[in-house]
């Protein structure tokens, strides 16, 4: 069975193009459109990753992560933003990789593998410094 990953995107173009890449790579993708969303498919579909936008409506990445620790379930995340000035945010540190959206998503797809395998990530997280 394969792996079921949620992305997390209120960009359409990025979710359907994710979608397309992971897929062709044999994973379920399963979309949301902001954190409300995901935090819902987080409790039925039950994903074994989630790729994680941090600037959306209404509930965006921060809250998200926010609200997720509540809940006491564990599973990667990986923040992948545009914007790099999260990064520091001490919320932010509770997702195992920090990546910034490229339109080259080789890295991201690597960066999944890894995760999913149960590798712990090359990216470096601020936590760690």
């Amino acid at each position: 069975m394969s792996a079921t990953i949620l992305v997390v995107d209120d960009e359409e173009s990025i979710r359907k193009l994710y979608q397309l890449e992971l897929m062709d790579e044999g994973y379920n993708v399963i979309l949301a459109a902001d954190g409300q969303e995901a935090l819902q498919k987080v409790e039925r579909e039950n994903p074994d990753l989630v790729i994680l936008d941090i600037r959306m409506p209404k509930v965006d990445g921060i809250e998200f992560l926010d609200r997720f620790a509540q809940t006491g379930k564990r599973l990667p995340i990986i923040i992948n933003s545009a914007y790099t000035d999260y990064r520091m945010d001490i919320t932010t540190w509770a997702a195992e990789t920090y990546m910034v959206k490229s339109s080259d998503i080789s890295d991201l797809k690597a960066e999944v593998k890894k995760l999913l395998a149960g590798k712990s990530s090359t990216f470096v997280n601020p936590k760690s410094i």
